[in-house]
């Protein structure tokens, strides 16, 4: 539990509307500065000023872009989400990243697990197979992805689905990000390490267990 000292900082900090309304804005969905922007009609500078202030009272968080360190996400701290207004996640959920090989396909058996909605994926340069680094780790955690095979995001599963994308370059390939969700996941292929599969193994359950938690699911 937070101290009573950081709980009043964050909530001195949400009780001007237009940060709670950016903090509101990143519950299930990490956001770039110009998302933002787009979201609240802010000013750039005026858009800093908000996030310096939701940062420093432990809201919110900066992240480096996992394929490109020029771009910023923002993500909400987890330590400010039961502040926040659920935000009701509709099935059917796809998620999305660029092969479809590891990230996205742990994604929708981790999401099927855990919320017991159906869910699928795809990749907008779909790999040849599964990684097999990823059918192990979903293995020990007790998911079976041996049947599953990469393939290619159709344009019209944009509008019959709540899409979620989980890796950086899809997110950018993908037009219209207001109008979907984005989670900024490393891809553990670059590597090769059972370590970093685990590792977004564990992200991803930790961002589904959190929505689920907050009863943001449905």
């Amino acid at each position: 539990m937070p101290s009573i000292e950081s709980r009043a900082r964050r909530f001195a900090a949400l009780g001007d509307p237009r940060r709670l309304a950016i903090a509101e804005s990143l519950v299930a969905s990490h956001r770039t500065p110009g998302e933002l922007i787009e979201l609240t009609g802010l000013s750039s500078s005026l858009l800093a000023h908000h996030l310096d202030i939701l940062e420093t009272a432990d809201v919110i968080i900066r992240r480096d872009g996992t394929s490109d360190k020029r771009k910023r996400f923002i993500a909400l701290h987890d330590d400010a989400r039961a502040l926040m207004q659920p935000v009701k996640l509709r099935g059917p959920v796809l998620f999305v990243c660029t092969h479809n090989s590891a990230r996205s396909q742990l994604a929708s058996a981790i999401w099927h697990a855990e919320t017991g909605e159906l869910a699928d994926s795809a990749g907008t340069h779909p790999a040849k197979a599964v990684h097999p680094l990823a059918v192990a780790v979903a293995a020990d955690h007790g998911l079976d992805l041996t049947g599953t095979s990469p393939r290619l995001i159709n344009p019209s599963e944009l509008h019959r689905s709540t899409v979620i994308t989980v890796c950086d370059q899809a997110h950018d390939e993908i037009p219209h990000p207001l109008d979907r969700f984005h989670w900024s996941i490393p891809d553990p292929v670059t590597s090769g390490k059972s370590r970093d599969f685990e590792q977004v193994f564990d992200q991803l359950s930790s961002i589904i267990n959190q929505l689920k938690g907050n009863n943001h699911v449905q």
